[in-house]
């Protein structure tokens, strides 16, 4: 189990792993390689994955497209401070 989460790891990041007789894992990770990245986390794989699917992405808009967005969201702030807005439970309450 632990090779599946240092695999990523040593083709990554060149790291060496070793097992000693008594069956205990050694990682060794070169210092200058931990402060040249400006530190390492070590999770489980499956933490992984999922911190990565829940990442959002973010969108830089520029020109139009940025003004076309703020006027969107200028126009709902007014309907919804005049009270023009729904509360639904599910989008099936939509009429």
């Amino acid at each position: 189990m632990f090779e599946k989460y240092l695999t990523f790891f040593q083709k990554e990041y060149n790291i060496k792993y070793m097992a000693n007789r008594a069956n205990e894992n050694l990682i060794t990770i070169p210092r200058e390689m931990v402060q040249k990245k400006g530190g390492i986390v070590i999770l489980p794989l499956k933490e992984y994955k999922r911190l990565c699917e829940r990442a959002v992405p973010t969108y830089y808009l520029k020109n139009q497209e940025a003004e076309k967005l703020d006027k969107l969201v200028k126009e709902g702030l007014r309907e919804y401070k005049r009270g023009k807005c729904k509360t639904i439970k599910s989008l099936a309450d939509l009429d």
